[in-house]
């Protein structure tokens, strides 16, 4: 199988896989993908757990969740790339510019105090706002792999500091999810992915 990414000067897949190069030594794609689900279920926990009144969601914030959740499987959980990535029709920041991009993203983010503030605002505000900022870091797509899943957990935790459940996306269908996510990278429009988010938040 193909890996699912292009990039330019990366090779982080081992050879007609696309099963990343790994701590582990594994070389099967279901062995691989199950592990790496298993290590998110642990992330949700622990994050979870951690979450209180001084949490910070900002750019370390961002880059522990990738780092602490698969650190112990990849070398470059938690790093950003400094290589040019696309899927698709959908380019991504190029690799360059990547720190740049993300420190100018978490600063309009802290100007909103992190959205620590929406508890008790609309909910088509909150969703407003989370939409925006999650199709900023899909564009952004700062890591070597496994930023869809890790993006989705910063916004989690996010929404459940503000007292909402988990977003809940199986509102949708996956190709409808994916063509939202394209919306944002291509148009940079976050319409489809707020009524996603909207029609996904439910409060705890």
């Amino acid at each position: 199988m193909a890996s699912k990414y292009k990039s330019q000067t990366s090779s982080i897949y081992l050879k007609n896989s696309d099963v990343p190069k790994n701590k582990l030594g594994i070389e099967g794609s279901e062995q691989i993908h199950e592990l790496e689900r298993e290590l998110l279920e642990e992330a949700y926990d622990v994050f979870y757990d951690e979450l209180d009144e001084n949490t910070v969601f900002d750019e370390n914030y961002f880059i522990a969740l990738h780092k602490r959740t698969f650190g112990d499987l990849y070398d470059w959980a938690g790093v950003y790339r400094d290589f040019n990535m696309s899927k698709g029709e959908s380019r991504f920041c190029q690799g360059a510019y990547i720190q740049s991009s993300s420190q100018k993203i978490f600063s309009e983010l802290e100007k909103e105090n992190y959205l620590k503030e929406y508890e008790f605002k609309s909910k088509k505000e909150f969703a407003q706002k989370l939409a925006y900022y999650k199709c900023e870091l899909i564009a952004l797509h700062p890591f070597s792999e496994l930023n869809g899943r890790i993006t989705r957990l910063f916004f989690d935790m996010i929404a459940l500091y503000n007292g909402y459940k988990y977003i809940n996306y199986a509102t949708v269908t996956p190709a409808e999810y994916i063509d939202a996510a394209i919306e944002c990278v291509v148009y940079a429009d976050s319409e489809k992915m707020e009524k996603i988010i909207f029609n996904g938040l439910k409060k705890a």
